[in-house]
């Protein structure tokens, strides 16, 4: 994936061990989506995917304990080695064999072939670093990653200009039914949309986007 600027994303992860940080805090709203949106699944195979996944602690730590680890089939992608093998290794620590960690471009679609449409989507970690005309393009690719009534879970921060309405917008206009959004008080953004649209097959060989940090 190409950046403007250089940033360590292994490092960056090290606030989730700080109960008290932002990060962390916003780690528990999308747990609790992630959650809910499994809580709320129809019987049967569930597949889901993850969108520049990091370590995996949003929905790995959610299926190590769930009642339907069993019946999941993930494929979390993340660019940093380090990152990825860490999210590897809680898969294997919590007996989730249905849990596949690929070190790639999270950006490509091609990425996700063979597992989508998913019942979950998850987009955390993205839409803070890139462009509000790539924002809106993903939005649109996340009819071709989401099934019929399947959840994607995203984040953005609510730093000013505060894109959060606008995303949800841009969500509706794409056939998503909005689930939840945290407080803007928060000062970080969590939502969940159900998608209520017909799926678009996945196009081959596109890029969603590109970050800028």
């Amino acid at each position: 994936m190409a950046y403007v600027t250089v940033r360590d994303w292994y490092a960056w992860h090290q606030d989730y061990d700080d109960p008290g940080s932002a990060l962390a805090r916003r780690l528990v709203a999308v747990q609790d989506q992630v959650r809910a949106a499994l809580d709320a699944a129809p019987p049967g195979p569930l597949r889901a995917v993850s969108l520049c996944a990091g370590q995996g602690r949003d929905l790995i730590g959610v299926l190590a304990a769930h009642p339907r680890r069993a019946d999941v089939l993930a494929r979390l992608v993340e660019l940093d080695p380090r990152n990825a093998g860490l999210a590897r290794a809680a898969a294997e620590r919590a007996a989730l064999p249905g849990v596949e960690v690929v070190t790639g471009d999270a950006a490509l679609t091609d990425s996700y072939a063979g597992l989508v449409p998913a019942y979950l989507v998850l987009v955390c970690g993205v839409f803070g670093n890139i462009t509000g005309a790539d924002i809106e393009r993903t939005v649109g690719y996340c009819t071709q990653l989401c099934a019929p009534g399947g959840t994607v879970v995203w984040t953005r921060g609510r730093w000013e200009p505060d894109l959060v309405p606008q995303i949800c917008d841009w969500f509706a206009g794409r056939g998503f039914e909005q689930v939840w959004v945290s407080n803007q008080a928060a000062g970080w953004g969590v939502a969940a949309h159900r998608f209520a649209g017909i799926p678009v097959p996945l196009e081959p060989g596109a890029r969603m986007f590109t970050f800028t940090r």
